[in-house]
């Protein structure tokens, strides 16, 4: 029998010797794993390296125990709101961006971003009428987006 994905997390921690609450939110669709604990830096790691790592890792963990015929939900891991707080402060300077495409009408690209950021990106603009994001092709982990206009 599978593990929850909260159980999963609950284990990998506890491993790397960390002591945690966690608690589950479904926002958007997506589970959120949101933990508590008095050592939140250290699970986030600096430039949020070490949650980036944490979550991709039980997103894998969850991919591999599930059937070809099952849709893996995809989970999203957040340390004391640390990702809320950051995704919120992101998307303003990213709409900051996207006012300058519409009052000038010049496309115009980001800072190379984690596919976490670059997902929240299209999700903000997938259906706005006046502007279309774009990522180029391939491989990279890294990679910046062009926000322009529609045609």
């Amino acid at each position: 029998m599978s593990q929850s994905p909260r159980e999963i997390l609950e284990i990998l921690l506890g491993h790397l010797g960390f002591f945690v609450e966690i608690e589950e939110e479904m926002r958007d669709g997506h589970l959120i794993l949101q933990i508590r604990t008095k050592d939140p830096e250290h699970l986030i790691g600096r430039r949020d390296e070490n949650l980036e790592s944490l979550q991709f890792l039980l997103n894998r963990i969850l991919l591999a125990q599930s059937t070809p015929e099952q849709k893996t939900p995809r989970v999203i891991v957040d340390i004391e709101f640390h990702r809320s707080m950051r995704d919120g402060a992101f998307l303003e300077r990213i709409a900051l961006l996207a006012e300058a495409v519409r009052e000038h009408g010049r496309s115009v690209e980001t800072e190379p971003l984690n596919s976490y950021d670059r997902r929240l990106v299209h999700n903000a603009y997938h259906e706005d009428p006046e502007l279309t994001t774009e990522s180029p092709e391939g491989m990279d982990k890294i990679k910046r987006i062009t926000i322009r206009r529609r045609e």
